[in-house]
């Protein structure tokens, strides 16, 4: 571009305030292919220069923003798919996703504070001192303490004894080494010093919390499920109506019902601190987790990189409840065999599977990473992806989103629809793809291999619980002459 060379992917954008001159250049057959967009802005201002900039290729861009070209081409090329005005609304609306794209890749402009705090999370187990962090910050040890304190309500010693001891506490919970090597591990020189300043802090020994039994907090759906797997109520859990419902027919009780969206920071906050939580557990994503730190050591468990499996495992070793997950497991994939056998015998051959969730304006498809019953369809019951979604690196989103009308652009073997729309105008579009020819021209369609579900809550889990009911429906459905579109 320009005589200056870069290498493309899928996912490349590039970014030109003039009409760039462009060579392509494969060394082998490739079956790339780019959208090029040239566009004027237009302004009361006379021919000021109006657009996004950037000088440098940008790579590996959200799958949002190809969705949005993608569809932006299409209707280009046929105006009847959209009605009046998508065409200026998709090109808005990738103009803006591009925009936050960019704002989202500017180096960061954390304050030194900020800057601060992430040094001493990633190094809370070396020798830090006040002045250290002082220096490394530029401020005088005073003006340091005083910030310090006014943006995390701790001193800097108390901070890092935090930072320590929760660390011990993790530790402690998933199998810690001997006193000495753990308390080098968090940053303190032996074992009885350690001992001292964890009694302090904790109110008693790390031996004795080991063994004490723990008020836990589970803050997702996921998590709350597996500790019911295990047999142990969460003080504070998520559920749905559909989780409780299941617990009933079990007649097992429910811990306090907590609804994660339900409250501002502060009101997050104090509901957590209700139950006086032992343990916390959420993903590592979650952006409350910090502000929980003063409440209890947190377990953090890998989002869409840890399979439903290893999360269940690593919460029954953190409870010393290994051998009853082991047991859950082990009938889990006894049915698993049950039913492949009884598939092997109704399908032979697996095929293609995809699993849509239609929701207001959108359809999602899923990876096995984020569940939705694609966790069963492509681990368990030996179901493969479709090639459209291998090619938009479905594994690596987790992902995808597409207008309700473009569903039918992704056959498969099998279509799985897990959730419907409410809403009167949504059904009407999807009503609209139902009777479509495109729709009818699919071979699922012709054979009778779309399967009509409906149930989003029971799909929504990605736990023990919620696994093993989904993939129940889902062998009723392939099994069995279903509804379908």
């Amino acid at each position: 571009m320009d005589e200056q060379s870069h290498p493309i992917s899928r996912g490349s954008l590039f970014l030109s305030n003039t009409e760039p001159q462009l060579t392509l250049e494969c060394k082998k057959q490739s079956l790339l292919r780019g959208i090029y967009i040239e566009y004027r802005c237009l302004s009361m201002d006379g021919p000021q220069a109006y657009g996004l900039k950037h000088p440098a290729p940008l790579h590996r861009i959200p799958a949002e923003i190809l969705s949005l070209a993608e569809e932006l081409e299409s209707i280009w090329r046929d105006p009847q798919l959209g009605g009046p005005f998508r065409m200026q609304q998709l090109f808005i609306e990738l103009l803006r996703e591009i925009y936050t794209e960019l704002e989202s890749r500017q180096p960061s402009s954390h304050s030194w504070i900020e800057q601060a705090l992430l040094y001493i999370e990633a190094n809370f187990n070396k020798d830090l001192t006040r002045d250290q962090m002082a220096d490394l910050a530029d401020v005088s040890p005073e003006h340091f303490s005083r910030m310090f304190r006014k943006h995390t309500g701790r001193t800097f010693n108390a901070y890092l004894t935090l930072l320590r001891i929760r660390c011990a506490q993790k530790r402690i919970l998933t199998g810690s080494p001997d006193l000495n090597t753990l308390a080098q591990d968090v940053g303190y020189k032996d074992g009885f010093y350690l001992s001292r300043k964890f009694k302090e802090s904790v109110g008693i020994s790390p031996t004795a919390y080991k063994r004490q039994p723990k008020r836990i907090v589970a803050l997702n759906l996921n998590h709350t499920a597996m500790l019911l797997a295990l047999g142990i109520r969460p003080e504070l859990g998520v559920y749905t109506p559909w989780l409780e419902q299941a617990q009933n027919k079990k007649n097992m009780s429910i811990g306090s019902n907590f609804n994660p969206n339900a409250y501002t920071p502060a009101a997050y906050y104090d509901a957590v601190a209700s139950s006086h939580p032992d343990v916390i557990i959420s993903y590592n994503t979650a952006e409350e987790n910090n502000s929980l730190l003063s409440l209890a050591p947190i377990l953090e468990l890998p989002f869409k990189t840890m399979s439903w499996r290893e999360q269940f495992r690593l919460i029954a070793d953190t409870m010393n409840m290994q051998s009853i997950a082991d047991d859950w497991l082990s009938q889990y994939d006894e049915l698993v065999n049950r039913m492949n056998n009884q598939l092997d015998r109704v399908l032979g051959e697996r095929g293609t599977a995809v699993v849509w969730e239609i929701c207001p304006r959108k359809a999602y498809c899923f990876s096995s990473s984020y569940g939705r019953g694609s966790q069963i369809l492509y681990h368990d019951l030996g179901f493969r992806p479709p090639s459209r979604l291998v090619e938009r690196h479905i594994t690596a989103h987790g992902y995808l989103e597409v207008d309700i009308e473009y569903i039918a652009s992704y056959p498969a073997d099998h279509i799985f629809i897990t959730s419907l729309p409410s809403y009167q105008d949504d059904q009407q579009r999807v009503n609209r793809l139902f009777h479509s020819q495109k729709w009818c021209d699919l071979e699922p369609v012709r054979r009778n291999r779309v399967y009509l579900m409906n149930q989003p809550e029971l799909f929504f889990g990605y736990d023990p619980i919620s696994s093993q009911a989904q993939l129940h429906e889902l062998m009723k459905a392939l099994t069995t002459h279903h509804k379908y579109a």
